[in-house]
């Protein structure tokens, strides 16, 4: 297998301002997996929070570009165990390859991947949300009427809270909402803020407290109206345990934790101690998108509205009905670029 990486930049619609800053444009690595003519293909953003950029990503899959090359893909799982001793210091890295070699395989098989997985999406699954950055109550609105009549809205927060804000949203619409503070409460705000969320019928709450906040965390879970969902206290698959008595729910990311084989196993962990689960993304285009997408039959949430927040995709093949992912029946991802490398 020959393996390449190409970054591109993806423009965003509009100022996107989570509590630690704002993106116009994301960088992004889209990896390419080649084998006997068919192309997999996977992606990773690059994000200050967690040290990933072009640079290192690159570097990582270089140095294992030539074990790729006379390898034989069996079983993409077993590729990432061979080389997760190395890769496993660039897990956003690791992800482009790992969904790339799950695309790769799927086709080799010809199959979509969810198939492959022995899944039926006919069975249901969450619709994803669609994400309102922080800005003033207006301009908040203004892109949440963008995107009318969507199912469930997730409106980021700031160390204020945001109560306001969300009362204005919630006169204009009755659609489901979620709160995602992304780490920048202190403790004790999580249960009055709850109090008052809840009365505004908000699902949930997503990562109050910074990322190290477990001993925090574990006197609020089962006292808070509404449930608690860890996102950066749970990164990768060491951390499920960690969450079991401080979270309601936690919040897998492909690129946190090293792609969809690894992802798989955290949501059979979280189910099997109690835990819901939801799927998020980094602002990724349709490529990655689409791969988290394939495992929608597995989870409770969704957030999977990245490509969605574009102005332009660089790929095509992925679908969505205010929310409902519409799977494809293309072999593998079911995503084709729409942009030269």
């Amino acid at each position: 297998m020959q393996v390449s990486c190409h970054g591109y930049e993806l423009k965003l619609r509009d100022p996107f301002t989570i509590s630690r800053g704002t993106t116009t444009i994301q960088p992004t690595m889209i990896v390419r997996l080649e084998h006997e003519g068919l192309v997999g293909l996977g992606e990773a953003t690059t994000n200050d929070f967690y040290g990933a950029t072009l640079a290192n990503m690159r570097a990582a899959l270089d140095s294992v570009s030539a074990t790729l090359r006379d390898y034989r893909l069996e079983n993409p799982a077993e590729l990432w165990r061979e080389l997760d001793s190395v890769l496993s210091k660039n897990r956003f890295a690791q992800c482009a390859l790992d969904c790339a070699a799950w695309d790769l395989f799927a086709q080799m098989n010809q199959m979509p991947l969810w198939k492959l997985w022995g899944l039926n999406p006919e069975d249901g699954y969450p619709p994803t949300c669609y994400t309102i950055g922080i800005d003033t109550a207006d301009v908040m609105l203004r892109k949440m009427n963008a995107m009318p009549d969507w199912p469930i809205y997730k409106i980021k927060l700031d160390s204020t809270g945001g109560l306001d804000i969300v009362r204005t949203l919630r006169r204009a619409t009755s659609s489901v909402f979620r709160v995602d503070a992304n780490c920048s409460w202190t403790a004790d705000q999580v249960l009055p803020r709850a109090e008052e969320l809840a009365k505004l019928n908000v699902e949930l709450i997503e990562q109050p407290l910074p990322t190290d906040c477990y001993t925090e965390m574990r006197p609020l879970k089962g006292r808070s109206p509404l449930p608690l969902m860890a996102d950066e206290s749970c990164q990768v698959e060491s951390d499920v345990d960690r969450c079991i008595e401080a979270f309601d729910a936690i919040n897998v990311k492909l690129v946190k934790c090293g792609g969809l084989t690894p992802a798989r196993r955290m949501i059979a962990r979280a189910k099997q101690n109690g835990l819901k689960v939801m799927v998020g993304c980094m602002t990724e285009s349709s490529v990655g998108i689409a791969a988290g997408a394939h495992l929608l039959p597995l989870l409770d949430y969704a957030d999977l509205d990245g490509a969605l927040l574009l102005a332009e995709d660089i790929a095509s093949g992925l679908s969505w009905d205010h929310g409902k992912w519409l799977p494809s029946t293309a072999p593998g991802l079911g995503i084709k670029l729409t942009v030269g490398l």
